[in-house]
This record gives structure tokens, C-alpha cells and sequence, in this order.
């Protein structure tokens, strides 16, 4: 008779909200988990064995990665060689013996998107798409949880964004998406999944809710191409980063993530949360 040993899931982002959420939604899966953390010394409270790598080193990486099926790959945090990183990392987890990478990468991903950032997406899933490995990639659009975050304290969301729409997409329902698909994951090999809320909406439509949740007058100031990177020069950060923060808007404004999708409801069963019903919660 032949025994088959369960399957061996590897987390990656743990220590950061998704990956963590992630983490929480798999507990009763402990015995089988594998937490990846960059620092020993910052590992949640959550059970799991921990295993300590950086995505651009190859050798911690295949250790680390070493008898695991299926891998939930959080994307790096955001660097001027995030591609290479990425593609580091899933070499390291081909060699291990990974049989199966889930994938968190960005809606409207492109080799020539608005959303500089959604470059990178682009290339790493095409480096995951050669390495023979199966793959499953969440499409994610922009989170309903940054929006709120990007309110001054005069209560002006500013930006080139004009008149454009976003399908924005609550944490949590990604959270809730990659817990299931991590559940059952051949079912999903080779698919993917553009994460959405329920409805597209403005940056003025954005202030208008936000501002009627919190009891406060919230607007949208429209800014050219021009005055946002003017108004973001101060901070002194890289070219790279500037960009990204600017096509931020201009990617809503160009219609590339004017998308509603119904991703979130068929993975989890449930609709998605609207920007109402995210602030609500608090």
C-alpha cells in the first residue's frame, strides 16, 4: 500500500498583512505549514515551522523551500531589482522540488503597463510560467485599504487620476481567495484571477464615501502628470519609486483597472467587500 504524506504548504509575507491574514486562515493546517521570514526574530504569533531566507538568495532560498509542495509567493516589497529577486527565488524553488507556486501578482499585469509596478508582475509570471512548476496567479487590483491612507489631513486625495475607475479589492478578500485556492490547489492550477471589489468607483466617489464613514469632508483634487511628481519630489525618492507612485493614478486613469470581476465570489463563496463595507468594520 501506498502512503502518500500530506501536502506541505510554504508561506511567504508573514510578517505583513496578507501573508499574515493568509497565515491565520490556514491554522488548522499548522503541522503542514512552512513560514518563510526574512528575520527569526520577527515571526508572528502563529503556529507553523519557520524557516529563515531572503528572496535574492538563492541557497536559503532552496533550503528553506526544500520539501514543499505548494508555495504561497507574496511578491517583494517594492525595490528597483524586485524582477531579479523574484526570479532568484522561483529558480531556488524549482530546484528544491516545489510543485506548485500561488502567486500574487497585479490586475492588468503587462510588459507595457500604465502601472510601472505591474511590470514586474508581468516578468515574474512569466519566469514562474517556464519553470515547469504549476502556477495559479491573484490578479490583485489596487487594495479599498490604501485609498482611506492616502487622505491628507486636510481631507484632499490628490492625484493625476481624472475621471477614471478602479475595481479596488479589500485585503481581506484576497486573504480569504488565496486561503482557498491554498486549500485545494491543483483545482486552480494554471488559472487566473483577477481580484476585485464588487463595483468600479472614482477617486471623487472614493472621498464621498470616505468622508461619509468618517463624519468629515473628504475631496478629490485632480493634480496633472506634471504637479504629481512635483508634489512628491520632496520625499528624495528614486526615479523608480516617483514613477510608481505616479502611475498609481494614471493607471486609473488610463481604464486598465476599470475591471469588476467575480474572482472573490467563486473562490470564497461570498461577495466581495465595497468601500463601505470595509469602513464599517472599524
Amino acid at each position: 500500500m501506498t502512503v502518500t504524506r500530506p501536502v506541505t504548504i510554504a508561506l511567504t509575507g508573514v510578517t505583513g498583512k496578507l501573508g499574515g491574514a493568509v497565515a491565520s486562515g490556514l491554522q488548522d493546517l499548522a503541522p503542514r505549514l512552512r513560514l518563510l521570514v526574512r528575520d527569526a526574530g520577527r515571526v508572528p504569533r502563529l503556529e507553523g515551522d519557520v524557516a529563515v531566507m531572503e528572496y535574492g538568495d538563492a541557497e536559503a532560498s532552496r533550503k528553506a523551500l526544500t520539501g514543499v509542495d505548494v508555495l504561497f509567493m507574496v511578491s517583494a516589497g517594492e525595490s528597483s531589482d524586485r524582477v531579479r529577486q523574484h526570479q532568484v527565488f522561483v529558480d531556488a524553488a524549482a530546484t528544491a522540488g516545489v510543485g506548485h507556486i500561488v502567486y500574487t501578482s497585479f490586475l492588468a499585469a503587462a510588459p507595457d503597463a500604465t502601472f510601472t509596478l505591474a511590470r514586474d508582475h508581468w516578468h515574474t509570471e512569466q519566469h514562474i510560467r517556464e519553470s515547469g512548476m504549476a502556477w495559479t496567479f491573484l490578479r490583485d487590483s489596487f487594495y479599498l485599504d490604501f485609498f482611506p491612507e492616502i487622505v491628507d489631513e486636510q481631507g484632499v486625495m490628490r492625484g493625476p487620476a481624472g475621471s477614471g475607475r478602479v475595481g479596488a479589492v479589500a485585503r481581506q478578500d484576497v486573504a480569504r481567495s488565496a486561503v482557498a485556492v491554498l486549500r485545494d490547489p491543483s483545482s486552480h492550477a494554471e488559472r487566473t484571477y483577477d481580484m476585485t471589489g464588487p463595483e468600479t468607483l472614482s477617486l471623487t466617489d472614493m472621498a464621498r464615501i470616505i468622508g461619509q464613514t468618517q463624519g468629515r469632508k473628504v475631496t478629490y483634487r485632480e493634480e496633472t502628470v506634471e504637479e504629481a511628481y512635483a508634489s512628491r519630489a520632496h520625499y528624495g525618492a528614486p526615479a523608480w519609486q516617483v514613477d510608481a507612485w505616479v502611475s498609481t493614478y494614471t493607471a486609473i486613469a488610463s481604464g486598465e483597472l476599470n475591471v469588476v470581476s467575480d474572482s472573490v465570489q467563486i473562490l470564497t463563496g461570498r461577495s466581495p467587500m465595497s468601500m463601505a463595507d470595509l469602513l464599517g468594520q472599524g
